[in-house]
């Protein structure tokens, strides 16, 4: 093999075991810094200390990135904008961000914010408009037996049986908004409870994927990009999100046209993450069911992450303590 197949070669057998636990870095600096602004009622700001801790840890990686989803397009977005270039080193890949996802309930100090990235091999992410993507996303023992074409009453029956149990046992997660007032109605009709929650559809995901938070299924509309944050961490865990892109009118449909995506096909996990290799790396900012928020005390901080590879078929849950201050020094305590 020449000197330059052995490279390539290189770069694509090692690159989650070489990344997977700098990707968890890059989360926490994120959470970190979103951190000092939780409760204090500015969005902007939480966003901003996010997103800049973030793109200064992605450039100290050992990569060759392209941002494929990011803040926005690069007139909207000064940084980690869609095709903003990060890195000078050996491993490229493609990388999606949410910085801060729920800055709203993060600058309210609420639950669920959240701090996540998912890299892939080039190619390995889809580049979703940034438009609605209506979502159905279901626990690994439901993957394959379900589809976002059913009717919802037949997808929670296929879900009851795929966890033996009985549909007035499942909770389904659904986004708080006046488009979903039929859904739920549907939803809560068939017999099953209903979730309400005002922001993030991320965090929401993976508790689906993650057994025991007590969540069975996603179900409604949300943006796109965070529906493939979404599949890169379905990917991870087994689990399964099926997606339909939603057009709000003609000009998206032409937008959809330049960028290969069919409004009337459902788009399933591998389709959306379709890479042979995938780190996803999520980190709490506030408190929630799955991830604690970041815990501050003098001198430092705590943080809580879900680091995952997929090639590599490993989960980690990570407990950190941050010794921000010199010479700060804690007793460490569960």
């Amino acid at each position: 093999m020449s000197g330059k197949g052995q490279g390539t070669a290189a770069r694509t057998d090692n690159f989650e075991h070489a990344l997977v636990l700098e990707t968890a870095r890059v989360t926490e600096g994120a959470a970190l810094a979103a951190s000092r602004w939780v409760g204090m009622g500015d969005k902007n700001a939480v966003d901003g200390a996010g997103t800049e801790a973030m793109r200064e840890l992605l450039n100290s990686l050992d990569i060759r990135g392209t941002v494929v989803i990011g803040e926005g397009e690069m007139d909207e977005a000064p940084m980690l904008y869609i095709g903003e270039q990060l890195g000078q080193g050996r491993y490229e890949v493609d990388i999606a961000v949410d910085p801060v996802e729920g800055t709203n309930v993060t600058a309210k100090g609420l639950p669920n914010g959240l701090a996540v990235i998912a890299l892939s091999e080039r190619g390995g992410l889809m580049h979703a408009p940034d438009c609605y993507m209506e979502k159905l996303v279901v626990p690994p023992p439901a993957a394959g037996r379900v589809h976002l074409e059913w009717p919802v009453e037949a997808n929670l029956a296929a879900l009851a049986q795929s966890l033996d149990r009985g549909v007035e046992d499942l909770l389904v997660t659904i986004l708080d908004r006046e488009r979903h007032e039929g859904l739920i109605r549907r939803v809560r009709a068939a017999g099953a409870r209903v979730k309400l929650i005002g922001d993030g559809d991320v965090v929401a995901s993976l508790a689906v994927g993650v057994r025991g938070t007590g969540v069975h299924a996603l179900m409604g509309s949300g943006g796109a990009p965070e529906g493939v944050l979404s599949a890169a961490a379905m990917k991870c865990l087994g689990a399964e999100i099926q997606g339909r892109f939603l057009a709000e009118d003609d000009a998206m449909r032409e937008r959809f046209q330049a960028m290969g995506v069919d409004e009337n096909r459902v788009y399933k996990t591998d389709e959306l993450a379709s890479g042979s290799q995938i780190v996803f790396s999520a980190t709490g900012i506030t408190y929630g069911e799955l991830l604690s928020g970041v815990r501050r005390f003098g001198g430092g901080a705590r943080t809580h992450t879900l680091v995952m590879g997929y090639a590599s078929r490993v989960v980690r849950f990570i407990d950190t303590v941050h010794l921000e201050k010199e010479g700060a020094r804690v007793t460490i305590r569960v």
